[in-house]
């Protein structure tokens, strides 16, 4: 088994006025190589959001991240660091995770009025850490788009995250 690196994630992709927040683990390998949230080119966080928002999966990155910011959602991960031994969330050591200060990010965005999790990891560890703090805000636990991922296919992965276009797509909940 290979031996297990330090991983820090990203800072927030963060709107003006988020309203819905979108919450992963924390960055692939491939993400942290290439800087950029989701950047396996196998994982379907792109695609889907691409689907769903009107972009082009293959739109360069900063573009991506702008449509994402237009559609008022967030994005961010629940852990801020953590030893893991390659990209598999199941490698994380629980021991060593430190989550992100998520009920902090609430309260500066009281737009926000809906959490989805990127996978079982995503929830799981939100779940663990800050239940507490967020009985006011709507959670959905979502598949992963991971590609180690494969019990879902792609046309279930985008069902199943249309949540979040319906969200985005509904005005009437803006605060």
């Amino acid at each position: 088994m290979a031996k297990p690196d330090n991983i820090a994630g990203f800072p927030a992709i963060l709107p003006p006025h988020p309203r819905v927040l979108i919450l992963g683990s924390i960055p692939s390998l491939a993400s942290l190589e290439s800087g950029q949230y989701y950047g396996h080119p196998r994982n379907a966080f792109w695609p889907i959001m691409g689907n769903l928002l009107g972009f082009r999966p293959d739109t360069p990155y900063a573009k991506r991240v702008e449509a994402i910011k237009l559609a008022d959602v967030a994005v961010w991960d629940v852990l801020n660091n953590c030893r893991r031994a390659g990209s598999l969330d199941s490698a994380i050591e629980r021991d060593s995770e430190r989550p992100n200060d998520i009920p902090e990010l609430l309260g500066r965005h009281p737009t926000i009025t809906t959490i989805a999790c990127n996978g079982t990891k995503a929830y799981d560890s939100l779940r663990r850490y800050f239940m507490a703090d967020l009985s006011h805000i709507q959670i959905h636990k979502l598949p992963s788009t991971s590609p180690a991922n494969a019990q879902c296919s792609l046309a279930e992965k985008l069902s199943a995250w249309r949540l979040v276009a319906t969200l985005v797509l509904s005005r009437d909940s803006l605060v």
